[in-house]
């Protein structure tokens, strides 16, 4: 049956966005048309169904009648529909001609129970109908109702082969009618990334296989099954919205059973979302722009920028980025309508700035993420205007002229040019004053001329000088008046020779000291002033002096004068300043001038005294004494006798010498004569040769009577040795140990005694003797080393001494060889060791056993005896050992001897390898001895083993044997062996048929009643030969397991059998051929398939065992060679490129052969159609490949036409029928496109196969290129601004380049620039040269020297084409002044010498230079600074910069230095490099006489030792000077004072000597700095007055600097007596815990501690610290810090105790012990303070001490760090402290809580603590390391439990609440009838209402928590007397009195009953609550005992037990 389902197109595809079956209304919606629907394929026939009609069963949306809808036709060559329903109509299927109409579609889930698919009917809308034009819509609406009962009918009919038809599978679209997915371009979906999840529904289960159309899906998308029936789709490409913004992809979908290239379809669109990914692009704009400086605020230019994004990302905003905020302040930008506006909003000044370089950016919308800028950059070019006065370029400040210069001379010339650089005015000259009459300026030129004669010295020369002043005057048309500038210029006059340098005075008288020093000037004596001047100028006026006749031993300073000097005599060669050689100098100083032609000069004479000085220092006799004394010298002798002389005279030389000083260790002991130089002994016993025997001491000699040169001499003094020391043992007692037989002892043993007397002298000569101890003499001493040694071996049992220790005890003397020998004495103990010289002895050499193979383990065998005779209890104890031969058989007690049979062991000689009977037992005894000296004896124990039949036979595995099928009866087999290991067995075989078993080749079990294979084998009894008994059949059986037993008839106990199993193989013969499972294969391939693409499986079957098969192909090689076979699973795939154009069919065959021997083989027929598909391309018939057009061709002219063509048929091969004809669309132009490169594209199968990707195509490029027309002028490029040049630019060198561009072809004369001067250059300056056609080189065409200024040329550019274009433009050229005349002094022109009192004030002024520059603007500008000078003169002047006034910048002191040289720099500003010129200047001080002496130090260093005796130590003080030459005093005194710093008199200084020693003993450590201040005076008689504070000023005073040397007189002391600290099981090894520290009062080495441990570590309270085997802890020698020796284990609990000491350098110690406790890391305690970590880092120990005492614990730091807060946050103004305290009583860590409740205890305490501090608070450490995380989800269960606990109380009160309410009533109702009021009658029923209630009260239940249950459980019971048909009778509460069971009455009445215990079977009365009064009666208590009585039974039973625990709560 063939009904028409929807319209496909050929390649299933409904275009774009429409998904399969999709309706009429969403065809037109996408295609804008519907087609007629195309009629079923072959392929789909039987396998559709009608749709289920959503009407009736409110099935999804989407599941109503549908029209599928085609962009095209229906596929070519398929009847349409009309055709196919006119076919039906006539009953092609038995279905009537209207179910043309009925829409059908797969089946819906699930199948009716006939196994018939489900056919719901559905019926098409009018409003489809409507909206549908084809007439299928419009004839199924009028037939729906009559056309459905017909066709139910007929489905009905057709159940049989629609069930077992395939159904197609489709798309699950959960309700969508097309698949969109939305993605974002770029990197956010990266090629790779998975984008959606396909998945389809097959009714049938078939695995699903998804795919997709078209190139452009197939290069868009990958996709990869995903389980059966799904796939993912993955991105293979990478998306570009501006590109492409949305694709249609058609999906496929197929369960490989539809046919070949037969798909469900299913469209999807993938829509591109856009990412901020481009930047905003300009529109052409203009770049440059020209605006006058006055210009007022304007708008400028409008700027357009667009983005290709979208949104935001595609909004432009402006704004401005200026180079610096001056240029933002000109100019802005806004947006307006979307451009950018540029404004001016600042004044402009040309002369500032003429060109501005403005950027605006066009900046996106984006809010977040990435933010796109582009730029457009603007030149804003300022034109000038007229603003802006002349400016001088040239004008010398200073000419220089000779005053006889000739008249109408040229004198200089000045230049100006117009300040506006762009405008260029005119400038005139004239003087406006200073000129004198004398000078005339030209007008025009600017050249001065000399007007009149001059002469220098006319009052009208102003000395020589003329300052000018000259105006420049523009000639402006625009401004009013005209525009002027003045300038000055300084003309001077040269004078000439006629003056002669003169000394002041002719005779000058002097003196020098002979110790002067070089360039020390001579003091002149007498009113001689030492000047000498000259009146003339410059060269004239400068004279060079220098001396004659002075033998080189002066020289003159200065060298040179000019105009006028003030000279010093200095020394030159302070050598020939000998007093006694040379008394008196004459000589004669001459001044020359320096002119080159007759110099003028003149002398004066010279005398020069020497006076004497004390030069010479007092010389010893020798260089070093040498004497020698006896150690025992008495007081009084002499020790030496030193002796000095000296060259000077008086008491400067020999006769003033004093021997003033002694010094050395020995020079307390000694007296020094300080006339004599004789050094006596003052003290007895001084003298100790063997404490020291040679000693130093240093004797100094002064001359001056012991005030003058000092020297010093070294004394050795050699102490001569007495016999005055015993000799001494080295050892107080001597041990040594002998070995037994030792001829020695173990190393030479020496007894040493040492001597303190002089080596070498027999004082020292020590003898050595045994005194007592060795009567026998047994030992012998050397008497001059003292080595000991036995005299024989001594024999350690032969000593008469019991026990393992025997000795001697030697006296050993030692005397010396003196005069009166003395002697010692000492105890040598020698201790005798025993050594192992006695081996064992066994009592016999063999022993013998026999014993039986079964003998247990742990039996004793037999016993050895041996002993030794050595004498100590170690070497003479005998053990045993088996050395070998046991086997592993046997042991041996190693005390005992005895010998017993091993655990485990096994003797059965048959199961030992190798065999064994019989065991020789090696044994040996061995002694005490250790390693070598262990002596052992031997012996043989000899074993037998006895044999037993115990062992049963054991089968040889029998393994697997093959047999054929064919084989006869009788044929061997197999044979099968056994083995018994017992002596003498008796072996049979046999066959166990029950055990055996047999298999079919399927692996099942053959019964022996279907075959019986046991009987088909026979074996041998006695051999284990196995026959066939009868043939085999492989077909029933395959494999054959027989079971075989082995029995030993010999056994001697119980059955010995043994089991095998032969497997026994059937093989089989090869007899049949191979079998395809079809007679033929027929398929189809579609052409272009990819290669391994399966055809076909071809699969042959072997009914023999050899059953692989191989497969092999046969056929046409070009056939073959399209396909391959897989010679094992006989699939077939593509091979190579399959194309229908040249094979229509596929046809070969495939050979299939078994693996037997020999093979057999079969034939089958494969037939292969290839599907055709759209695999060419179109090709262009001869296409063009280049063309030329006119720039000016309009449009619509043509170009040119292409064809194309197909070899493809049908539509696959059909071309658009377009004419190719390509024609100008638009005008034409060159300039911005010369040449255009075509791609024309040719498309197939367009109509159809474009919009799905079906279609292919070519392409050809064609070069189009635009022929050039001269349309275009040439446009010069930018310039900024000025080309600034100097006057030295280089002739024919470049200036600048102009360029010029032209849009035209540059290959043309269109588009070749030339370049022409046409303006500006009158002078002829500057010409062009070219570069190439488009640049041209300005360059200087003649120097340029002296024609600097500004010129603007006019420039021409023209093209060369016909006709030319040209323009104009203007080029800046500015010609600077170039830096080449560097500043000329003036005044003074030369060096000048300058006399200056020396008590002038600072800042006066000394002399004011001046210098003159001849270039003009900065490079003639005059800066003055004095240069540094390394004698540091130029520190006291300082010049003004701008004026050149040298001042007085510090005090002067001629005494301190008389004269200065200064050298004071002119420079000028130029560029590049500033010139300069010096002038020296000489400043001479005048003298002002001082009278103080002053020392020429401000301080000094002295050093005294501690502890040293008062004055013992002495230092004398620098000396001072006097710097007043003229009033020096040779015989004044000058003296010293201490004038302060010396408040409590511990220093005494000697005002004549001054030497300072203490008064005091000095205590470094108390006081170890003192600063003394010492005033230095002559007069000696007055005491000075104190002085609070030193003045540096005052040279007067001398700052002492005493420094007290530190001996080693403290010991170390630690800073605590118990350090503490602790450690988690966290720590770390290596880490540090703690430092010890301690500290030394001493200082430098004396202070250089030394840590170490003390003992070992105790460990205390430990637990899990055994494997701890060094040290836990080290301490680090240095530092003292405690490190971590070993890794904390979890678990390990205690403290650790040791002792730590201290050392210095002298081995002063001090001692302390060390806690450490072993915490965890939840026993810290965290305080929070507001201080910085550094802040509690010095103030923790106060910290730790003050909670320590408060608490009474033990405190310790374990860290401190910077505070973080909650939210991860740092606070580095807070610190967490983290603490951990431990209770001094056991030692125990505290834990947190009692931590923090003793400091809550003693919070007012510790109030003080926390509040100094500043303690924010205290918690538990581990808070800090919770996250914020984990304190917010804790947060959140708390909440989350207490609302859930909230609700559940609610729910339970709510619950309550109700319950009590409905129970109530029943309570009610049960006290109410059981004990309210009653009848009086016995057995009176009562009836009531009031259901189930009272009668559970009555027998003790509770009557609230019983209406769950059935209360007729107690009514079973034989004792109840009453039964109730109901529950709401109240006869179940009758009171029946029979069932009292006694006649009690006196019992109380009670109105409540409580539930007893079940458990203790006991009942309680809760209360009573009424009684009744004494009237009422007595059956009421008789019925209440009756019904209690019967609720306690009830309770005592099991049943009722377990029912009440069941109501109970």
């Amino acid at each position: 049956m063939r009904v028409a389902a929807r319209c496909e197109r050929p390649s299933g595809s409904l275009g774009r966005g429409v998904p399969q079956g999709a309706s009429v209304n969403e065809c037109r919606a996408r295609d804008r048309r519907c087609g007629t629907a195309a009629a079923m394929t072959d392929h789909e026939q039987g396998r559709v169904g009608v749709r289920r009609a959503r009407q009736r069963t409110g099935g999804p949306r989407g599941e109503g009648a549908q029209l599928a809808c085609s962009a095209g036709k229906c596929q070519p060559g398929e009847p349409s529909i009309k055709s196919s329903l006119t076919h039906r109509a006539q009953g092609g299927h038995g279905v009537d001609a209207h179910t043309q109409d009925v829409i059908l579609d797969p089946p819906q889930r699930g199948r009716a129970k006939g196994g018939a698919p489900r056919l719901p009917l559905s019926a098409p809308t009018r409003s489809n109908c409507r909206r549908t034009t084809s007439w299928v819509c419009q004839r199924a609406w009028r037939g729906w109702w009559w056309s459905a009962a017909v066709l139910l009918l007929a489905l009905l009919g057709a159940t049989a082969p629609l069930a077992a038809a395939n159904t197609p599978p489709r798309f699950v679209l959960d309700g969508q009618s097309e698949i969109v997915v939305r993605l974002t371009e770029g990197e956010a979906t990266p090629v790779g990334s998975k984008i959606t999840t396909l998945r389809g529904y097959d009714p049938d289960g078939d695995a699903l296989t998804f795919g997709v159309r078209g190139v452009e899906g197939r290069e868009l998308l990958r996709i990869e099954p995903n389980g059966a029936t799904e796939a993912n789709v993955y991105l293979r490409k990478p998306l570009d919205r501006e590109i492409k913004d949305e694709y249609t992809v058609v999906l496929t979908l197929t369960d490989d059973k539809l046919g070949d290239g037969q798909f469900i379809t299913q469209s999807m669109l993938v829509l591109v979302e856009d990412i901020n990914d481009n930047e905003p692009v300009f529109r052409p704009y203009e770049s440059s722009l020209a605006v006058d400086e006055n210009a007022p605020p304007k708008v400028l230019a409008t700027l357009l920028a667009t983005d290709q994004d979208e949104g935001p990302f595609g909004q432009v905003i402006y704004r401005l980025d200026a180079d610096s905020e001056s240029d933002a302040e000109k100019f802005t930008v806004n947006t307006v309508d979307g451009k950018g506006v540029l404004r001016l909003v600042g004044d402009l000044d040309y002369e500032r700035k003429s060109l501005y370089q403005l950027r605006v950016l066009a900046v996106d919308r984006a809010i977040s993420g990435r933010v796109n800028t582009g730029t457009a950059a603007i030149v804003v070019r300022v034109q000038d205007v007229e603003d802006q006065p002349p400016q001088f370029i040239q004008a010398p400040p200073v000419t220089r002229i000779p005053e006889d210069i000739p008249v109408n001379s040229g004198v200089l010339e000045v230049r100006a040019v117009d300040g506006d650089r762009g405008i260029n005015n005119r400038i005139t000259y004239s003087i406006l004053d200073g000129d004198k009459g004398l000078f005339e300026l030209d007008r025009d030129s600017g050249v001065l001329y000399v007007k009149r004669p001059l002469d220098r010295e006319s009052p009208l020369s102003n000395n020589g000088a003329f300052i000018i002043k000259i105006q420049a005057q523009e000639d402006s048309a625009v401004v009013d008046p005209p525009p002027t500038m003045t300038t000055e210029v300084t003309v001077l006059l040269e004078d000439v020779n006629d003056e002669t340098p003169t000394f002041k005075a002719a005779h000058y008288v002097a003196e020098i000291a002979e110790g002067a020093q070089f360039n020390s000037p001579v003091n002149l004596i007498g009113d001689a002033i030492p000047e000498v001047y000259d009146h003339d100028q410059g060269n004239n006026g400068t004279f060079r002096m220098f001396l004659g006749g002075d033998g080189g031993m002066f020289d003159i300073t200065p060298p040179e004068g000019v105009n006028f000097a003030s000279f010093l005599i200095r020394v030159k060669n302070p050598v020939l300043l000998d007093y006694e050689k040379v008394k008196v100098v004459n000589f004669t100083v001459v001044a020359r001038e320096t002119v080159a032609e007759d110099p003028k000069s003149s002398s004066a004479f010279v005398t020069v005294y020497i006076r004497d000085t004390n030069d010479n220092f007092p010389v010893f006799s020798e260089d070093q004494y040498e004497v020698l004394i006896p150690e025992d010298a008495g007081v009084g002798a002499t020790v030496a006798w030193v002796q000095a002389t000296d060259d000077d005279s008086g008491d400067y030389g020999t006769q003033g010498i004093r021997y003033t000083d002694l010094r050395g260790a020995l020079a307390s002991k000694l007296e020094l004569n300080s006339m004599t130089g004789a050094i006596t002994l003052k003290e007895s016993g001084a003298l100790d040769r063997e404490s020291l025997s040679e000693h130093y001491l240093t004797v100094e000699a002064r001359d001056d009577l012991g005030k003058g040169n000092r020297n010093t001499v070294v004394v050795k003094v050699v102490v001569e040795d007495v016999n005055d020391h015993p000799p001494v043992f080295m050892q107080s007692r001597y041990e040594a140990r002998l070995f037994e037989n030792a001829h020695a002892f173990p190393e030479p043993f020496f007894v040493t005694a040492r001597d303190d007397d002089l080596n070498g002298t027999m004082n020292h000569e020590v003898r050595y003797s045994i005194l007592s101890g060795d009567p026998k003499g047994n030992f012998s001493i050397d008497a001059t080393t003292g080595a000991l040694a036995p005299a024989a071996p001594l024999d350690f049992e032969a000593i008469d001494q019991d026990g393992d220790i025997r000795f001697f005890n030697l006296t050993v003397r030692a005397y010396d060889l003196g005069e009166r020998p003395l002697s010692s004495e000492v105890l040598v103990v020698v201790y005798v060791v025993d050594q192992n010289d006695h081996a064992p002895q066994f009592d016999r050499a063999l022993y013998r056993k026999a014993i039986p193979e079964d003998t247990p383990p742990g039996t004793s065998v037999t016993q050895v005896f041996a002993w030794d005779n050595d004498g100590s209890s170690v070497n003479k104890k005998v053990v045993f050992r088996i050395q070998h031969g046991a086997q592993d058989k046997f042991v041996m007690e190693a005390d005992t001897g005895v010998i017993s049979v091993a655990q485990g062991a096994l003797l059965d000689p048959d199961r030992t390898e190798p065999r064994a009977t019989t065991y020789v037992l090696e044994v040996i005894a061995l002694d005490g001895g250790i390693g070598n000296a262990q002596l052992q004896a031997r012996t043989v124990v000899n074993i037998t083993i006895l044999d037993v039949n115990n062992k049963p036979p054991v089968f040889v595995d029998p393994g697997t044997v093959r047999v054929f099928e064919n084989e006869e009866s009788g044929f061997y087999v197999h044979r099968v062996e056994a083995v018994d290991l017992d002596a003498r067995p008796k072996l049979r075989y046999s066959i166990d048929a029950l055990n055996s078993e047999a298999r079919n080749e399927e692996g099942v079990i053959v019964k022996p009643t279907e075959y019986n294979f046991a009987d088909a084998f026979e074996i041998s009894e006695v051999e284990g030969v196995i026959r066939t008994a009868s043939q085999l059949d492989r077909e029933k059986i395959d494999v054959i397991r027989l079971a075989l037993i082995c029995e030993d008839q010999a056994a001697a106990t119980q059955k010995q059998t043994a089991t095998a199993t032969l497997t026994i193989q059937v093989q089989d013969i090869n007899d049949n051929d191979p079998k395809f499972r079809k007679s033929f294969y027929r398929r189809s391939v579609a052409e272009n398939a990819k290669m391994g693409t399966t055809i076909v499986n071809v699969v042959a079957d072997d009914v023999d065992k050899n059953r692989t098969i191989t497969y092999s192909l046969h056929g046409s090689p070009a056939t073959l060679s399209l396909i391959s076979l897989d010679h094992e699973t006989g699939e077939i795939v593509v091979a190579d490129r399959v194309d229908r154009e040249v094979s229509s069919w596929l046809n070969f065959s495939v050979e299939a052969t078994d693996s037997g021997v020999p093979p057999r083989s079969s034939f089958v027929d494969v037939l292969v159609q290839v599907i055709d598909e759209n695999d060419n391309n179109p090709v262009f018939v001869n296409p063009p490949s280049n063309l030329t057009i006119r720039e000016d061709a309009p449009p619509g002219t043509q170009v040119a036409v292409v064809t194309a063509i197909d070899p493809d048929s049908d539509d696959y091969g059909r071309i658009d029928p377009d004419k190719g004809v390509i024609t100008v669309a638009s005008p034409l132009n060159r300039e911005e496109m010369g040449s255009f490169t075509l791609l024309i594209q040719a498309w197939d199968n367009y109509q159809f196969g474009y919009s799905t990707g079906e279609s292919r195509n070519a392409f050809m490029q064609i070069g189009v290129t635009v022929a050039d027309i001269n349309d275009e002028a040439p446009v010069f490029e930018e310039r900024e601004g000025c080309t600034m040049i100097t006057e030295f630019h280089e002739a024919r060198e470049t200036v600048t380049v102009v360029r010029a561009t032209d849009d035209d072809d540059p290959a043309s004369p269109n588009g070749r620039i030339l370049f022409t001067i046409e303006g500006g250059n009158e002078k002829g300056l500057f010409d062009l040269r070219m570069i190439d056609q488009t640049a041209a080189q300005v360059f200087a065409a003649k120097p340029l020297v002296g024609q600097y200024g500004n010129y603007s040329l006019i420039v021409q550019a023209q093209d060369r084409g016909f006709p030319p274009n040209s323009v104009m433009s203007k080029v800046d050229i500015c010609v600077t002044d170039f830096n080449d005349h560097a500043p000329l002094f003036v005044s003074p022109s030369v060096n000048l010498t300058i006399r200056v009192p020396e008590n002038a004030t600072v800042g006066s002024l000394v002399i004011q230079v001046r210098a003159t520059d001849e270039d003009i603007g900065i490079n003639g500008a005059v800066r003055y600074r004095i240069i540094k000078d390394a004698l540091g003169d130029w520190q006291t002047f300082s010049i003004d910069e701008i004026t050149g006034a040298v001042l007085l910048q510090k005090p002067l002191d001629r005494e301190r230095q008389k004269i200065y040289e200064i050298r004071v720099e002119a420079y000028d500003q130029g560029v590049p490099a500033p010139l300069s010129s010096d002038l020296d200047l000489t400043i001479y001080i005048r003298n002002i006489n001082d009278f103080e002496p002053q020392f020429l130090k401000d301080q000094m260093i002295v050093n005294f030792t501690e502890h040293k005796i008062p004055g013992s130590e002495r230092t004398k003080l620098i000396d001072t000077v006097d710097l007043d030459d003229i009033d020096e005093d040779n015989g004044a005194h000058v003296c010293y004072f201490i004038v302060g710093g010396d408040e409590y008199s511990t220093f005494s200084l000697d005002r004549i000597s001054h030497e300072l020693m203490t008064m005091k003993e000095l205590d470094r450590e108390v006081e170890d700095h003192y600063t003394l201040l010492v005033k230095a005076t002559e007069d000696c008689l007055t005491l000075p007055e104190p002085v609070a504070f030193f003045d540096p000023r005052d040279d007067t005073l001398l700052k002492v600097h005493v420094f007290v040397n530190d001996i080693n007189d403290n010991p170390p002391k630690f800073t605590r007596e118990v350090f503490t600290g602790g450690i988690t099981t966290e720590s770390h090894f290596g880490a540090e815990i703690m430092k010890i520290t301690a500290i030394d009062p001493d200082s430098s080495e004396n202070s250089r501690l030394r840590y170490y441990m003390d003992g070992r570590v105790q460990e205390t309270l430990s637990e899990n610290l055994d494997n701890i085997r060094r040290s836990p802890f080290v301490v680090d020698p240095v530092s003292g810090i405690v490190k971590l020796n070993f890794d904390p284990q979890k678990g390990m609990k205690g403290y650790f105790d040791f002792k730590v000491y201290v050392n210095d350098s002298s081995g002063y110690a001090d001692r302390a012990r060390v806690f450490i406790y072993l915490l965890r890391e939840d026993q810290r305690v965290r305080f929070i303070l507001r201080q910085s970590p550094e802040e509690v880092r010095e103030q923790v120990e106060y910290f730790r001490d003050y909670l320590g005492n408060v608490t009474g614990a033990i405190v310790n730091v374990d860290d401190f760090r910077v505070h973080e807060n909650h939210d991860g946050t740092v606070d580095k103004t807070k610190t967490d402290l983290y603490l951990h305290l431990v209770d001094r009583k056991d030692n125990s860590v505290l834990e947190v809580q009692q931590v923090l409740a003793m400091i809550d205890e003693n919070v007012e305490y510790l109030d003080n603590l926390f509040k100094e501090l500043n303690v924010l608070d205290t918690q538990r450490a581990e808070l800090i390391t919770a996250g914020v995380a984990e304190d917010n989800l804790l947060f959140l269960w708390l909440v989350g439990v207490i609302v859930f606990l909230t609700l559940l109380l609610v729910l339970t009160i709510a619950l309550c609440l109700s319950q009590r309410a409905r129970y109530s009533r029943q309570l009610k109702a049960a006290t109410a009838t059981a004990f309210g009021e009653c009848s009086h009658e016995p057995g009176l029923n009562r009836s009531s209402t009031v259901p189930n209630t009272n009668i559970h009260s009555v027998e003790g239940s509770n009557p609230i928590w019983m209406s769950g249950f059935d209360n007729d459980w107690y009514k079973d019971e034989d004792s109840l007397s009453h039964q109730s048909e109901g529950n709401d009778s109240l006869d179940d509460n009758a009171v029946d009195t029979s069932l009292s069971p006694r006649g009690d009455r006196d019992m109380p009445y009670i109105t409540h009953s409580s539930v007893p215990n079940p458990l203790s079977r006991e009942s309680s009365t809760v209360g009573s609550n009424a009684q009744l009064t004494n009237h009422e009666h007595h059956n009421i208590n008789d019925t209440y005992r009756a019904n209690l009585y019967q609720t306690f039974h009830k309770i005592g039973n099991p049943l009722v037990d377990k029912k009440l625990e069941t109501t109970e709560l």
